[in-house]
C-alpha cells in the first residue's frame, strides 16, 4: 500500500513539473508576443516621426537638401528594427510596402527631384502603424 501511494505521490509530482513547464512556456510565449507588438508600436511610432521630418525636409529642400536623405536614413534603419523583430506576415507586408516607397521617394531624389512626392511613403507609414496597433 505504501509504495502505491509513492507512485502515485511521483506521478503527481511529474504531472505538477509538467505543468508548471507547459505553464511557464505558455507564459514566456504570451510575453514574447507582447514585447514583440511593443517594439512594433514603439518602432512605427518612430518611423511615423520619421516621415513628418521627411516631409518638412521636402518643404525645407532649397534651404538644406541634406534633411531629405537623413529623413530617409532614419526611416531606412526603424524599418530593419521592425523587419528583425517580426515575422508577422501583415507586418512584414506593410514593412516591404514602405521600404518600396523610400526607395522610390531616394530614387526621385538621386534624379534631381528637389521635391519628391512623399505621400506614397506617408501612405504606407500609416497602414504600418495600423497594423502594428490592430
Amino acid at each position: 500500500m505504501a509504495t502505491s501511494r509513492r507512485r502515485r505521490s511521483r506521478i503527481a509530482i511529474a504531472a505538477a513539473a509538467i505543468a508548471a513547464v507547459g505553464l511557464t512556456a505558455g507564459l514566456t510565449t504570451g510575453c514574447d508576443a507582447v514585447d514583440k507588438a511593443l517594439d512594433c508600436v514603439q518602432t512605427a511610432d518612430a518611423i511615423a516621426d520619421s516621415v513628418t521630418e521627411l516631409q518638412q525636409a521636402v518643404e525645407n529642400a532649397s534651404n538644406d537638401p541634406t534633411q531629405l536623405e537623413e529623413s530617409l536614413t532614419s526611416i531606412d534603419k526603424n524599418l530593419d528594427k521592425i523587419g528583425d523583430k517580426t515575422d508577422d506576415a501583415d507586418v512584414n507586408k506593410a514593412v516591404d510596402d514602405l521600404q518600396k516607397a523610400v526607395t522610390n521617394v531616394r530614387e526621385s531624389v538621386e534624379n534631381g527631384d528637389s521635391t519628391p512626392d512623399v505621400s506614397p511613403v506617408t501612405d504606407a507609414a500609416g497602414e504600418l502603424t495600423k497594423v502594428c496597433t490592430s
